[in-house]
């Protein structure tokens, strides 16, 4: 299911990038839009993971790069791959103090686990295990390559809304355009991208990336750690303290991502939501306690 959601977003984007082509370029704008589309089809597959780890400035946790990080983090994941069947996964830093933590990657094989500055810093060795086992439950679970994508084509058509605005009109139109109707134009563009674009990329999200992948990752984490106490206590820390410490920069294309929805001044956002509430999430976890 998850590589029938890939394709049907990668053919989305290809025909809102072939329809913008063809009305803002003709058949010229057709031809240079079908070859960004194979392009960008490409890159979305193969690099959408970068992407995503690029938009945060990530950086390698190796022993390096990170050495501090590495120490704590590579035995954690690493016993947590081999219990899960799993190959070990790229590790990354995220310099930001927000705590949050997400998986990346087309496959198994090419996975990495992001953590913010943080995370690392809030959660004991336990809840951090907690967290780990849920974003790799992610992996496992192949949600990774659905995410990646989804926020690779959420990105694009925010970027596409831009440029239509700024360059868009009719091409017979652009002599006869008056200096106030530029003005007008250059002032409500962005809210227009904002008001039209941003809901029909929040939309696209919101169809691929199923809320109850949430819960699958969360049922996982708890099965493999034997105990579900570590991510009860990890999410309700990262409840609290995500919204006492927002995070920096959050492009809402990439909201999903990540273990909890980030908070942040960008009150869109909401638009791209894709998690259940915490409240629900540990209630479950809580169920699953008293039932084992």
């Amino acid at each position: 299911m998850n590589g029938v959601k890939t394709i049907l977003l990668l053919g989305i984007l290809s025909g809102l990038l072939l329809a913008g082509g063809e009305v803002f370029g003709g058949r010229n704008g057709l031809a240079i839009a079908l070859v960004i589309a194979v392009a960008l089809n490409f890159f979305s597959y193969f690099f959408s993971d970068k992407m995503a780890l690029a938009m945060y400035s990530a950086q390698p946790v190796t022993p390096q790069e990170n050495p501090d990080v590495y120490t704590r983090v590579f035995p954690i994941v690493q016993s947590l791959s081999q219990r899960m069947g799993l190959p070990m996964p790229k590790l990354w830093l995220i310099q930001d103090p927000s705590p949050n933590a997400f998986a990346t990657g087309r496959n198994p094989e090419h996975a990495s686990v992001a953590f913010t500055a943080g995370v690392l810093q809030l959660m004991n060795n336990q809840e951090l295990e907690g967290v780990v086992a849920h974003e790799l439950g992610h992996v496992k679970n192949r949600d990774i390559l659905t995410s990646s994508v989804a926020a690779t084509i959420a990105a694009a058509i925010t970027f596409l809304a831009r440029m239509a605005f700024w360059f868009g009109g009719s091409r017979d139109d652009e002599d006869r355009r008056s200096p106030w109707a530029a003005l007008a134009m250059l002032i409500l563009a962005p809210i227009a991208a904002m008001l039209i674009l941003a809901p029909i990329a929040a939309m696209l999200i919101q169809m691929a990336i199923s809320r109850t992948r949430e819960y699958a990752a969360d049922e996982t984490s708890a099965h493999v750690t034997h105990n579900p106490d570590e991510l009860i206590s990890a999410l309700g820390k990262l409840e609290s303290w995500s919204k006492r410490i927002p995070m920096q920069d959050v492009n809402p294309a990439t909201a999903h991502l990540f273990i909890i929805k980030p908070f942040s001044g960008q009150s869109f956002i909401r638009l791209f939501s894709t998690h259940p509430s915490t409240e629900d999430r540990i209630a479950r976890l809580e169920a699953m306690r008293r039932g084992a």
